[in-house]
């Protein structure tokens, strides 16, 4: 039997404390440094740009508690009902998801595997595992202490960066028409992983399993001219990938419209009728009075991008609905011995597909439209401006604690480099950029 309690550092509960394990698990996340941070980094739109829209935090706490309406549907399924986490467990691993995401989104985390990219690289979800494992205050060297099992339904990617990482995608910067030199951002994306550094903790994670299924679950496919993508993940961590999929397309497409950035015609552009057939027929079903006489497709979209409010709201809470209503049981069969690793949560191909046309939608109409764009170009010119600097001259730059961290790690002060600055909220970096960088007259007593 796998024991899903153990810690890496040894604890004991205080005398008296009647939580679980997972009810600690949430307590240390909730009160974390970088679960707070989230609420100052971008998830789509630039901090300062609204008070409506969403940032990591939210879109966390709106993934942990989609994660959870999924466990309660998949208790149907008998033959994962032993296995499925308990609430405090799953909204854990929903809250801690993004925590490894740097200031300006994937801008900054194409910056970083740049100014990394001859130190094991950087990628968001394999940080996320080193601020649990690593970085965060609750133990001596073990960061936030989590149970094993917390740190398994984050462990998304289960191949370590050196392995995954297309030796022939060299992280580079092209000259631009006027000769500067400009990250190119395809050779600078990094791999799904976790980083070199925390190996230790993932064979501690995974170390109770049966060697077969330690072997299987690390199996990555190999791609031409692309970077491996690893083939399994647990049965948390499956929820959890669904929960935020659903999210990134539904909780950011109410955000888009809500703050007039798209339109019903990029809607009827982009989500043709062909792609949401199903679910239109799930709202005839469900809701005849309102969309049984006219053409479903069209008051949909009336009904979202024209209705506004509670109308609005409501279509988007039965869009959260038809997804975690329709979630299934995928059994691996006998290549996984382990229970939480032969079974995950899927969606039907048809609905899925769905789920990832509107997370899709938002990419295209939102996210890689040219006012967006040039605010991640900027906060990743930036995140690049700001590493280079303080690698140059570390001890004139950083704070005498986090100078004293970086001399005691030797060969690896770059990655507590990197950890300083990836824990950075977006106004944080922002204004040590201009404190470093603008010619504007400057003061000691300004506050970062």
């Amino acid at each position: 039997m796998v024991n899903w309690n153990a810690r890496l550092e040894g604890w004991k509960p205080e005398q008296g404390d009647v939580r679980s394990a997972y009810e600690i698990d949430y307590g240390r996340v909730i009160h974390s440094a970088s679960f707070r941070r989230l609420q100052g980094k971008t998830q789509i739109l630039n901090l300062g740009d609204s008070d409506f829209y969403r940032t990591r935090l939210t879109h966390s706490m709106e993934v942990a508690q989609i994660s959870y309406g999924l466990v309660r549907q998949l208790q149907q399924f008998e033959e994962v009902q032993n296995y499925l986490p308990s609430q405090s467990l799953m909204q854990t691993i929903g809250l801690i998801h993004d925590l490894g995401h740097p200031p300006f989104g994937h801008g900054g985390e194409v910056a970083l595997n740049y100014c990394m990219r001859s130190h094991g690289g950087f990628e968001g979800n394999g940080q996320t595992l080193r601020i649990l494992s690593r970085l965060e205050k609750f133990s001596g060297r073990a960061g936030s202490n989590l149970t094993r099992r917390t740190l398994l339904g984050c462990l998304k990617y289960p191949a370590a960066y050196s392995e995954v990482a297309n030796p022939d995608i060299t992280p580079s910067k092209q000259n631009s028409v006027t000769g500067v030199n400009l990250l190119d951002r395809k050779t600078c994306k990094p791999p799904k992983c976790y980083l070199n550094n925390e190996k230790d903790v993932v064979k501690w994670i995974i170390n109770e399993f049966d060697e077969a299924d330690q072997n299987e679950l690390i199996r990555f496919d190999k791609k031409k001219d692309k970077h491996s993508a690893t083939r399994h993940k647990a049965l948390d961590c499956s929820i959890m990938d669904i929960a935020d999929d659903i999210s990134n397309g539904v909780h950011d497409l109410e955000d888009a419209i809500s703050m007039g950035l798209i339109t019903d015609q990029d809607f009827r552009r982009l989500v043709r009728l062909d792609g949401c057939r199903a679910y239109l027929d799930w709202l005839v079903s469900r809701y005849p009075k309102e969309f049984g006489s006219n053409s479903v497709y069209e008051t949909f979209i009336h009904k979202l991008f024209h209705d506004g409010g509670s109308i609005r709201k409501r279509q988007i809470s039965r869009l959260i609905n038809y997804f975690i209503s329709n979630v299934k049981v995928l059994d691996k069969g006998l290549i996984f011995k382990e229970p939480l690793l032969r079974y995950n949560a899927t969606l039907p191909t048809h609905i899925m597909a769905f789920a990832l046309k509107l997370k899709d939608f938002v990419y295209q109409a939102v996210i890689a439209s040219p006012n967006v764009q040039h605010m991640e170009f900027k906060g990743q010119q930036m995140v690049v401006d700001v590493f280079d600097i303080i690698a140059h001259e570390p001890k004139r730059f950083l704070e005498p604690k986090t100078y004293d961290t970086f001399k005691e790690a030797g060969d690896d002060g770059l990655r507590v480099l990197c950890d300083h600055i990836s824990g950075m909220t977006d106004n944080y970096l922002l204004h040590l950029y201009e404190r470093l960088l603008s010619p504007r007259m400057g003061s000691v007593f300004d506050k970062l």
